[in-house]
């Protein structure tokens, strides 16, 4: 216990020493690595960005996208099924535009209902949930079936939505034991709706969440048989 507390009471006087020394404020100025440049303006995609526009989806068989893409819009077909990358991803800053119906039908988790899945599992929901009630933790914005958005911040039916989320993968050790969780962070219409909310594992309908071991893999769009269109998607590994 002594030679605790002595370590201790050295280290504090090191430190105390090394401030001391410490005269000139160029000291502590960190010149490398430089930050690279990455330009961006408003609406539109940063220069470091993948677009996602049409060209970078395909169904969940591989074949070419049977959803309609009119003028980069691209809207859910009833019945042919979610839409896949084609290329795989962890963690990302992704920027997804969306619009529920105009002409509203159904009520509840029938009414403009889609979905963002990271890495194909992970949940965040889509729809329509301008004075429409449904379960919180299945409203628009929330991480399906586990954490409710802190904020309502849905535009009404027919206007365009924004997600802007951040989202840091989960991590399995070598006997695919997760060592460390998903964490997501979503701005709705640039309102924080998410703040650095842990996903505690899948989002299922029915049951609760498992945790099975997992690399990167494919961003999936649900097709939930309402016709929600999406526009002005990209993203930025980081």
């Amino acid at each position: 216990m002594m030679k605790h507390i002595l370590l201790l009471l050295f280290l504090g006087s090191y430190s105390l020493i090394l401030h001391a020394q410490i005269k000139d404020p160029k000291a502590t100025e960190v010149w490398e690595p430089e930050p690279r440049v990455v330009t961006a303006q408003s609406m539109a995609a940063p220069s470091d960005a993948i677009v996602l526009d049409g060209s970078a989806w395909v169904q969940k068989d591989g074949s070419a996208l049977k959803w309609t893409d009119e003028n980069g819009v691209l809207t859910v077909v009833k019945g042919t099924g979610p839409i896949f990358t084609k290329e795989k991803f962890g963690d990302c800053q992704l920027h997804v535009e969306w619009r529920t119906p105009t002409v509203i039908e159904g009520e509840g988790q029938g009414r403009g209902n889609s979905g963002i899945f990271l890495q194909k599992i992970y949940e965040l929901q889509v729809l329509d949930s301008y004075q429409n009630r449904t379960y919180s933790n299945g409203q628009a914005g929330s991480i399906y079936k586990q954490t409710m958005p802190l904020v309502n911040a849905m535009s009404p039916p027919g206007e365009w939505n924004t997600y802007d989320i951040i989202y840091k993968k989960p991590h399995f050790n070598a006997d695919g034991v997760k060592v460390s969780p998903a964490y997501i962070t979503v701005l709705h219409n640039g309102v924080l709706i998410q703040n650095h909310t842990e996903i505690r594992g899948t989002t299922p309908y029915v049951g609760l969440p498992k945790n099975p071991a997992h690399g990167d893999d494919v961003i999936q769009i649900q097709d939930h048989g309402n016709p929600v269109s999406f526009r002005n998607m990209w993203i930025r590994k980081l």
